[in-house]
């Protein structure tokens, strides 16, 4: 795996839209915040364009943004403005060369989940699960309401162990302890992409498996998690770590039923199971994972993610 270079005081950070059309408020107040932990943003040329649909922009363009942040060396790591939907189809366009020959922080989470299967598989790059700039960076009063900024800094500017435990919302759902590389993402687009040219493909080895999602009700992810599972998809994971199952079920019933889907479905599984890890579709601080990485899940008494491995240089 390819380690891009850590993050530095005054780093141009390029944000670019590979799916759907951010809310340009938004945009300049999440610009405005990067620019508090001291960085440059540079908005790139189709990342506010609208259409057709939902996109922001034709696939062309979109491709040609992130081409053209990864080709410019004054750029030092590329941050998309949103989810939604339509990172899929840069997939054909995309040229895993000129990526893989400049490599840099690549981040953010959901749609883009298919944009970290690529870059990871095809251009053995690290890349990071971490905050977007307008659900995230421009969320709330000030900047600390929607990035959590220690995993930002440990993740991206240092190249130290670090952990993340109860204070990240981690709570032990099966005990035990287990290590291996870290994959996942958003759930959904993990299971889609199964059964094309792009699927997900687990590195060698043993394997910690992080998966969240917004919106899913229990039935779906007793589903997902089964079809993951005849893929064989968890035939080396050690590990696995949910993420924050507030965005999927109102506290409650629905809660206690998705916790005991998850036991369910995962009743024949051997290791360590952690719950509430606060990355992705949050409301609360984001927080950032390196991917591709080592790291330790520890449910004793307490969860606790240890990441062994640092994602940058």
């Amino acid at each position: 795996m390819i380690k891009p270079k850590r993050l530095r005081a005054g780093a141009r950070i390029a944000v670019v839209s590979p799916a759907s059309t951010p809310p340009e408020a938004k945009v300049q107040l999440g610009m405005q915040r990067l620019r508090e932990l001291g960085y440059e943003p540079v908005l790139m040329p189709s990342a506010l364009a609208a259409g057709p649909l939902n996109y922001a922009g034709e696939a062309a363009a979109r491709a040609a943004d992130l081409h053209a942040a990864f080709a410019d060396p004054a750029i030092d790591a590329v941050l998309c403005a949103r989810g939604g939907w339509g990172a899929a189809e840069l997939l054909p366009l995309l040229d895993a060369e000129l990526i893989r020959a400049n490599p840099k922080p690549f981040l953010g989470y959901s749609d883009p989940t298919t944009l970290h299967l690529l870059f990871a598989q095809v251009c053995g790059l690290h890349t990071f699960h971490a905050p977007m700039l307008t659900p995230d960076f421009a969320r709330g009063d000030r900047l600390a309401d929607g990035v959590d900024l220690y995993s930002w800094q440990h993740a991206l500017e240092n190249t130290d162990s670090w952990t993340l435990d109860a204070r990240h919302g981690m709570r032990v759902l099966k005990p035990g302890t287990a290590e291996g590389t870290l994959i996942g993402g958003c759930l959904a687009l993990l299971v889609e992409s199964l059964g094309t040219p792009y699927a997900m493909q687990p590195p060698p080895g043993d394997l910690l498996l992080f998966l969240e999602e917004v919106g899913t009700k229990p039935y779906q992810w007793d589903r997902m998690l089964l079809h993951l599972r005849y893929a064989g998809l968890l035939d080396r994971v050690r590990g696995i770590i949910f993420g924050d199952m507030e965005q999927c079920c109102a506290p409650g019933d629905e809660m206690a039923l998705l916790e005991r889907t998850l036991v369910h479905n995962l009743r024949s599984f051997a290791g360590p199971i952690a719950l509430g890890l606060r990355s992705g579709h949050v409301n609360t601080p984001n927080i950032t994972l390196p991917m591709g990485v080592f790291a330790r899940v520890t449910c004793t008494s307490d969860a606790s993610l240890q990441i062994l491995e640092s994602a940058v240089e």
